[in-house]
């Protein structure tokens, strides 16, 4: 049996890595929180090919001496913590002093610090966590932070990183999280030599999130007052409910400055909005909690992004509350008016108006008002028309290369069912579709057979007369412009427009959407939940189609008048009877299965 040994400072430090650093936006996320715990006012984040090449934090905070420098390099070596009383009511972003050097153990680092007030700095150079050099440099006041060739010394960590535009965009996503958290901060984002923002420090909090959500968003924004109860309060915004998307990446929640994740948070915005929202989304909201501290514990996560409130059901009934206040409709307080008395000689008695005949005619638009009828019904009220008519195409349908495709049944079409189904009267039973499914065969196929065409066929598409732009998060913007040769095979031509923002300059010509912004957001929701599985890995263009298909089904009205059109495009399908992913799109019952549910 192997002796058990104390392992070395160095391989010490790379395990805690494994906990800290799990990819260039961790490294961004320590050293950003290092450089607000020690107050600094502007910090600026330079990043080459996604982090993996260089990660350079600066910030004007208030530097170290050369031999807090040194120690900081010691594991559990922190200044924000002196006896275990205080880990009761941590107010600081870091504390357990492993972050730096476990950075310093995977990468080649160098540290530049400067205290302030002293006439020169310290510069220190580690690589792979043995330490090269240290020397007295001249530089500014603060601390910068560079580390190169991230995991160059851990192959089997660096091999799981994924594209550098993906990994950039995991960086600029933590970056805006900090730059929301601290607003009267100053952030620059700098990556690869180009500048992505540049955000002057401000106590507005509305002029923070509409330099990142864009003006368009922080239009919408409802403010959420400040709101008290036991030691708590809330304050934030909110968008309307239209703005509600699957996931919960629009939610920014910070707990004394520290970005947090809690599902108690996300239920009590649900709470707020009472219904408003559709069934498996989630409001965007930006919401600012401070408490005290020893009602939190914010050491259950190695990377604190999760906290243990000790009282969660207080937590979520006042930010319940609040958001509800918030949504309320107030009040509109209209002047009285000045009430002017007309002069005796003005006023007129108000002469009854004329009395109508009980039997007389009433004046209409039209005298004449055909009612739909079908060959060889009455119109009369003892035999109602069946609305609206009997479908007259039962012909067997051929494609093009003379294949033989489904033969359409013969239906009679009855009508709407709690405007969910069409009832059809088929030869032998009823007949139940589902619009939903059956314009999501339509636009898969035709998406599917527009594809095969190859050069010189695919989806026919529309240029929009104005290009829609859409401000995304930078994580999902990455996922389109990755996934730019599936939308313009599907006729939709996207591509980037500066930062975060998607611009879209085309539409699949037979997609007939009214709101094509909400669309394309709905569009983007369903490919962000496929990160990271096995049908995300893949996304083969067929993949996409479904779900590009599934969010043009939800649009499809159940409507008498849309019906038989609709089943003439379902039954040119080749597989007209489900849905690409296997749901129904007809369902039959039978006469004999009626009689029997009735005893007969």
């Amino acid at each position: 049996m192997p002796r058990i040994k104390i392992l070395d400072d160095t391989l010490a430090s790379q395990v805690a890595a494994g906990e800290v650093v799990e990819r260039p936006a961790s490294v961004v996320k320590e050293l950003v929180e290092n450089s607000l715990d020690a107050g600094a006012r502007h910090v600026t984040v330079e990043i080459q090919r996604g982090g993996a090449a260089l990660i350079r934090v600066t910030d004007d905070a208030c530097g170290m001496s050369r031999e807090d420098a040194m120690l900081s390099l010691e594991r559990h070596a922190t200044s924000k913590l002196r006896h275990s009383d205080q880990l009761a009511s941590i107010m600081t972003l870091g504390f357990r002093g492993e972050a730096v050097p476990s950075i310093a153990s995977v990468g080649r680092f160098r540290m530049a610090t400067r205290e302030r007030g002293c006439m020169g700095g310290t510069e220190i150079l580690v690589d792979g966590g043995k330490l090269k050099d240290v020397r007295e440099v001249g530089v500014p006041e603060g601390t910068c932070v560079e580390v190169k060739q991230l995991f160059f010394n851990v192959p089997a960590r660096r091999k799981f990183l994924r594209a550098e535009t993906t990994e950039a965009a995991h960086v600029e996503h933590q970056l805006r999280l900090h730059a929301l958290a601290a607003a009267e901060v100053r952030f620059t984002f700098i990556k690869d030599g180009r500048t992505v923002f540049d955000l002057a420090g401000t106590r507005d909090c509305r002029v923070r999130i509409s330099g990142l959500a864009g003006p368009e968003s922080a239009a919408q924004l409802m403010e959420v007052s400040e709101f008290h109860g036991r030691g708590m309060k809330v304050r934030g915004y909110l968008l309307p409910a239209g703005f509600a998307r699957k996931g919960r990446r629009q939610q920014f929640v910070f707990l004394n400055g520290r970005p947090i994740e809690d599902p108690a948070v996300s239920r009590a915005l649900r709470d707020g909005y009472r219904g408003a929202i559709v069934d498996g989304t989630h409001p965007a909201a930006w919401l600012w909690l401070h408490m005290d501290p020893t009602l939190v514990d914010v050491n259950v996560h190695p990377a604190k992004r999760e906290v243990r409130f000790h009282r969660p059901h207080e937590v979520r009934s006042l930010v319940a509350e609040a958001v509800e206040t918030a949504l309320r409709p107030k009040p509109v307080q209209m002047p009285p008016a000045p009430a002017v008395e007309p002069p005796a000689s003005a006023v007129e008695p108000l002469s009854p108006p004329p009395v109508q005949a009980k039997n007389s005619p009433q004046p209409v638009a039209n005298e004449r008002m055909p009612l739909p009828s079908t060959p060889g019904a009455s119109a009369s009220p003892s035999n109602p028309p069946r609305f609206p008519h009997r479908t007259e195409q039962q012909e067997e349908l051929t494609d093009t290369s003379g294949g033989q495709l489904v033969q359409r049944p013969e239906f009679n079409l009855i009508g709407p069912l709690h405007d969910r189904y069409i009832v059809l009267e088929g030869d032998e039973g009823v007949v139940l579709l589902d619009p939903v499914a059956a314009r999501e065969r339509v636009v898969y196929e035709d998406l599917i057979k527009g594809s095969q065409a190859g050069e010189g066929g695919g989806v026919e598409a529309q240029g929009l007369l104005v290009p829609e732009l859409l401000e995304l998060d930078a994580v999902d913007a990455d996922l389109v412009i990755r996934h730019a040769a599936h939308f313009l095979e599907a006729g939709m031509t996207v591509e980037a427009f500066g930062g975060s923002t998607v611009k879209v300059s085309s539409f699949p010509f037979f997609l007939k959407v009214s709101d094509v912004r909400a669309f394309l957001l709905e569009l983007v929701d369903e490919l962000s939940a496929t990160v990271g599985t096995r049908r995300g890995k893949a996304m083969a263009f067929e993949s996409f189609a479904a779900s590009l298909a599934r969010r043009a089904g939800k649009r499809e009205p159940c409507r008498i008048d849309h019906a038989d059109t609709l089943l003439a495009a379902m039954f040119a399908c080749d597989l007209p009877y489900c849905t690409p992913d296997g749901r129904p799109t007809l369902i039959h019952i039978s006469l004999n299965e009626l009689d029997r549910k009735f005893g007969k």
